[in-house]
């Protein structure tokens, strides 16, 4: 992907306005997914995207303005010069630079013969299995290119390929109805193999339903289902969180916030969301959030590391095209134990296994209600059956500090590498 020289026409026409600061930040998307729907290929997409966020200060007075497609320079700069006047003065926060940087391309593009190609190969093995059920999926490969420049000399772009796959299965029995999905992405390779691998798994477990367990009781959340604990976690670490007085952990640094048995970091180069630096210019950097329990540091952005007077850590991201830099991750990873899915089943006597829920995400109170979408209950090792009609709650903080295993299965959920986990203190609740 190539940019045109809009984004050095934007600074120099800031600069003449009588902006004393500017920035441009672009972005290009191409991405060309395919369907399947009813074990069928159902249709082919492209699309591609393309946009332009410039932000500047006149008189200490931020204004920010976007646009989609083909830039019109002058229009751009009279759009956020108008919205300056609209704001109050801040600190000026740019990232300065003397040389460009620029980092090597990530991930490997695949044509679309080779999706479908995954696509049907992932279907033959699930239906050769159990040959009434009906497939839906999408694979797609997506390339996106970022570029930031301003008036400062900083000058930095990457540009990163994405593989994904995600299938779902629909299993109707009279009438009782079972969906599983799962899904892969990777920067190179997806193994369509390994994904419905996993699936058959778990339809194999599914073939009895059996009563849930009730009570407080060892819950297993699955790699594919405890990113839902991570995400009260994230939002506790944000710095933004802690200037507002929201994280429950403002005041906890250097003190154990969690299960020694948990470690929590970032990793710029790992995973298919590796990022070299983030939207407001800094490198990105390895960082250990939580050493076995202890809580180390939150993440910041420039505006949030001044005030709380840490810095930044390079975790300043914009949410979309028309926001501000704001605190985020690019990635989180928990570190894994040694024990395969299999052992740690092996080791409940009586438990509960979560793959699947319904409901929202705890959020950064840390209570939670979920609706177990796909849930096994486990007797004396053995996985017995599937549990219907079951709920569970608790405090995502609390149930953290009761750790009982974490698994040696991390993979990627996402932006999260998890493990297995199984936890203690949570209620379990079933009619069925």
């Amino acid at each position: 992907m190539t940019y045109d020289q809009s984004a050095e026409q934007l600074l120099e026409l800031a600069a003449a306005s009588g902006a004393e600061a500017a920035e441009v930040f672009q972005s290009q998307s191409l991405s060309k997914p395919i369907f399947f729907e009813a074990n069928r290929l159902k249709q082919i997409e492209s699309s591609q995207s393309e946009g332009t966020t410039l932000r500047l200060w006149r008189d200490g007075r931020p204004g920010l303005a976007v646009a989609y497609g083909p830039v019109e320079p002058e229009k751009l700069v009279t759009r956020a010069l108008a919205l300056s006047t609209l704001n109050q003065p801040e600190t000026i926060e740019l990232t300065e630079s003397k040389a460009q940087s620029t980092y090597a391309d990530i991930g490997e593009t695949v044509p679309v013969e080779q999706l479908i190609s995954w696509g049907k190969q992932a279907i033959e093995l699930i239906r050769a299995a159990y040959p009434d059920i009906l497939c839906a999926a999408e694979w797609d490969c997506e390339v996106e290119s970022i570029r930031l420049i301003n008036s400062r000399g900083l000058e930095c772009s990457h540009t990163d390929t994405t593989l994904s796959g995600y299938m779902e299965t629909e299993w109707v029995r009279k009438d009782d109805f079972l969906y599983v999905s799962d899904g892969q992405t990777q920067r190179d390779f997806l193994d369509p193999t390994l994904l419905a691998e996993r699936i058959l798994m778990r339809l194999n477990w599914a073939k009895n339903n059996v009563p849930s367990p009730v009570g407080r009781i060892p819950v297993l959340f699955t790699a594919k289902a405890a990113d839902m604990l991570w995400g009260t976690l994230d939002a506790a670490l944000n710095g933004k969180q802690v200037l507002e007085g929201a994280s429950p952990w403002s005041d906890r640094l250097n003190t154990p916030v969690i299960s020694p048995l948990l470690t929590l970091y970032q990793e710029p180069d790992a995973g298919p969301f590796s990022c070299p630096f983030d939207d407001e210019g800094i490198p990105t950097r390895p960082i250990t959030f939580i050493q076995n329990g202890v809580l180390k540091l939150f993440y910041t952005d420039l505006t949030t590391g001044r005030t709380l007077g840490s810095g930044t850590t390079g975790n300043g991201f914009r949410t979309h095209l028309g926001s501000y830099p704001t605190p985020g991750l690019f990635n989180l990873l928990v570190q894994p134990g040694k024990s395969s899915l299999a052992e740690l089943i092996k080791s409940l006597d009586r438990g509960l296994i979560i793959d699947q829920m319904l409901g929202e995400s705890a959020g950064i109170s840390g209570d939670f209600s979920i609706n177990v979408d796909l849930g096994y209950r486990v007797e004396k090792g053995e996985i017995v059956g599937r549990v219907k009609n079951t709920m569970v709650a608790g405090n995502v903080y609390t149930a953290l500090k009761q750790v009982i295993e974490l698994g040696g299965d991390a993979s990627w959920n996402g932006s999260c590498y998890t493990p297995s986990i199984i936890l203690e203190g949570l209620s379990v609740t079933g009619n069925g």
